[in-house]
């Protein structure tokens, strides 16, 4: 039995993460007989977003308590992950990653990655164990992995900024999975594709079949 840590960045696709994607992403990881462990970052997130509006609203959330809606509870803070207890590192998108992660939302090709999501990140690739990302966190990996290969779906806005941090983007389309077998990085672009939940669920399902054959 394998153990995945799962990483969020709140709670909801504009301020945090990406919910059809968290879910199916632990879905998978269980379906496969395995084990996983949510992580959040516990900070506060860059602001707060009415879902049905599309408005900021006047309200401060943390991202980890956020995060313990979608782990019903059971999630620690990212600043504790340890690369020697898990077998896998893998990220949620949503718009979280941009916002409570990274600042990719407002720099585009000039983003930073936070401190805390670049130590879990290094560790894992410094120890050899493999990392996943979903929609638009490979642009997390794009930032820590010098020359990594991923996939953001199509050419956009965000490819670009991650080919400028080094990374080679390959375009891809629905449930496909960018493989970079020397770097151990596995990337699916869910949502940053039109798609429909059965079309997330599958790449969830295809990202954590290539992370178990990266073991």
């Amino acid at each position: 039995m394998k153990k995945f840590a799962i990483v969020l960045s709140g709670c909801g696709v504009y301020d945090g993460a990406e919910i059809h994607e968290s879910v199916t992403a632990m879905l998978s990881v269980c379906r496969k007989g395995h084990r996983y462990q949510v992580f959040a970052p516990d900070i506060s997130q860059y602001h707060v977003i009415n879902h049905l509006t599309g408005e900021v609203m006047p309200q401060e959330r943390n991202v980890m308590v956020e995060a313990a809606r979608i782990a019903r509870g059971n999630v620690q803070a990212l600043s504790s992950f340890d690369a020697s207890q898990y077998d896998a590192l893998l990220f949620a998108g949503g718009f979280g990653v941009a916002k409570n992660l990274s600042d990719f939302a407002f720099k585009d090709s000039d983003y930073i990655v936070k401190e805390q999501v670049v130590d879990a990140i290094k560790s894992m690739h410094s120890a050899g164990k493999p990392i996943g990302a979903m929609c638009i966190a490979p642009v997390l990996i794009a930032d820590v992995i010098n020359g990594v290969e991923l996939t953001l779906g199509s050419v956009s806005v965000a490819s670009k900024a991650a080919e400028k941090h080094g990374a080679k983007h390959f375009v891809t389309t629905h449930g496909e999975v960018c493989v970079d077998k020397k770097n151990k990085v596995a990337t699916t672009p869910s949502y940053m594709l039109e798609a429909t939940i059965a079309q997330v669920a599958e790449g969830a399902e295809n990202i954590v079949d290539e992370l178990l054959k990266l073991m």
